[in-house]
């Protein structure tokens, strides 16, 4: 079909503006061109300078759009070749013999090189090369003269289009970006008002008065404690009862992010500062600004981090990676961790300056064994949070003898243990009736204080295999009351056979508590 140069501009460019998504657009515009060219398939390729990168954005056929094939590189005589040739790039190309040229290996894993004829024209703003627009034909020597006088009239449609198209989908993913960061934050607000902090005025009391004291400061917080014991929970309440509660507060576990990562993640970068880089990407501390940012398991951060860490505390200014703007940042740092800042400083794995800046005010959470009388609250708690979620309508009951063996665990999970230990009993009672107990059955109960097994004893002897036995016997008798039968008897908590355990007791001369009971095993005796 011949082509009117006025009606054909017009018309490929109507169908280059009729969408903000490249792919819908280079479809569309293929669609109409199909009269005027042999072209089957439409490639935009953009440069990407710096990492020496080639991106498909976008790959449309005629018959629909398609999956763009990975980035590739560049060698340093290709690279100098696009930047600096601005020569050619004002021509529309044809190459026939791809196979023979440069540009073919590009394509060598997407088509076949030595039956495929190429025709691309240079897109060119600002005067910088932005990539090419790339059209495919099957066959050897398909594109004409004409073909390449009637794409170049198209140049600045195809540069406009492209450069519209990619702005709108940085845009489309800073918004991403940020509803997220909105849903992470309405989550954490919700969590806040709606579930007080259980032990606040208990075992807790002296963490939450310290809360109070540093809340409405600028000072950095370092919350130390044994995994599990709610450090995320105390870093809440920090930020929430602070005048930075209106801003965000980002979380990050410093031990879950790869160290080559680490830089990028915390601090961002500028496009094209590494390979991958195709955009300018905000790092969790530019997120926090005017906020709070939790760090946990601080001390995992490697020593380049702490070096950058101890400047943001310092002078409040951070640089993205592969940019030498010096960022300025409003922020109020929590760190956190299980670990023993003090001896890693002696030891040399972790800064000391680092370790003063951090620990002006530190608050140590106690673990979950030196606050039993907290622990009915937390059940309690977790009870009716896990119900919720698991949709049980009337959780099951608690006897008090369970909720005491509870409290005598010594819980080196603490409290996330024991939110877990509750999920998972409410878990097995889904579909009983609702008079079943929440018994435990497969936890591993505490033993009552006494000697431990094997422990040597004054003289530095060890325990003999009968008395070490004798021993776990009468604890399991003592915690059921002498009773050895049933669910709840001693032969069920030893995981033995009653009949094994009453055989094994009468060699080990060993009566339950009460004279009833040490009566009828002699009696059992008697008729055995």
């Amino acid at each position: 079909m011949e082509a009117s140069g006025n009606e054909f501009f017009r018309q490929a460019t109507i169908r280059l503006c009729s969408s903000l998504e490249i792919e819908k657009e280079m479809f569309n515009c293929l669609s109409y061109l199909r009269n005027y060219l042999p072209a089957r398939e439409m490639l935009l390729i953009i440069f990407d300078p710096i990492p020496g990168l080639i991106h498909n954005l976008a790959r449309v056929s005629l018959e629909g759009i398609g999956k763009p094939f990975r980035s590739k590189s560049l060698s340093e005589e290709a690279i100098c070749r696009i930047n600096y040739d601005t020569a050619t790039w004002q021509e529309v190309k044809i190459l026939d013999r791809l196979e023979l040229h440069p540009a073919g290996w590009i394509l060598y894993d997407h088509v076949n090189l030595s039956m495929t004829s190429m025709m691309y024209i240079s897109l060119v703003i600002e005067g910088k090369i932005l990539g090419s627009m790339v059209f495919l034909a099957d066959g050897r020597g398909m594109f004409k003269r004409e073909h390449a006088d009637l794409i170049s009239q198209l140049r600045e449609p195809f540069t406009i289009a492209v450069s519209n198209a990619l702005r709108y989908r940085e845009l489309t993913k800073l918004k991403d970006i940020l509803d997220a960061e909105n849903q992470d934050l309405t989550r954490e607000l919700r969590y806040v008002t709606e579930d007080d902090i259980v032990g606040a005025d208990f075992g807790l009391r002296q963490v939450m008065e310290m809360v109070r004291q540093v809340a409405s400061l600028k000072s950095p917080v370092l919350l130390l404690g044994e995994t599990g014991v709610g450090k995320e929970v105390i870093a809440n309440a920090i930020h929430y009862a602070s005048p930075r509660r209106e801003r965000p507060l980002v979380k990050v576990n410093c031990g879950a992010i790869p160290e080559s990562l680490m830089d990028s993640e915390l601090f961002g970068h500028e496009r094209g500062a590494f390979t991958g880089a195709i955009a300018q990407k905000k790092g969790r501390f530019e997120r926090a600004d005017k906020g709070s940012i939790f760090l946990d398991e601080v001390a995992e951060l490697p020593p380049s981090i702490q070096v950058r860490l101890l400047r943001v505390l310092q002078n409040g200014e951070i640089e993205r990676v592969g940019g030498a703007e010096t960022i300025p940042v409003d922020i109020r740092v929590i760190a956190a961790t299980h670990r023993n800042l003090e001896e890693m400083v002696r030891n040399g794995n972790f800064r000391e300056d680092l370790w003063f800046r951090l620990n002006i005010f530190p608050i140590m959470i106690p673990p979950l064994r030196n606050r039993q009388g907290d622990i009915p609250n937390l059940i309690r708690h977790f009870m009716e949070k896990k119900a919720r979620e698991l949709k049980i309508h009337t959780p099951p009951p608690m006897s008090a003898q369970v909720l005491e063996r509870l409290k005598e665990y010594h819980w080196p999970g603490n409290v996330r243990e024991l939110e877990n230990l509750v999920e998972r009993e409410l878990i097995k009672s889904r579909g009983t009736n609702g008079n079943r107990f929440m018994t435990f059955e497969h936890f591993r109960w505490p033993r009552r204080s006494g000697p431990a097994w094997g422990a040597p004893e004054d003289n530095g002897n060890f325990l003999t295999m009968d008395e070490a036995m004798t021993h776990h016997i009468q604890l399991a008798l003592e915690q059921t009351k002498g009773k050895i039968y049933g669910s709840d008897g001693a032969a069920a908590l030893l995981g033995i056979n009653p009949n094994t355990l009453r055989s094994r007791m009468k060699k080990l001369g060993i009566f339950p508590p009460g004279s009833q009971n040490r009566r009828r095993l002699r009696e059992g005796a008697v008729r055995g």
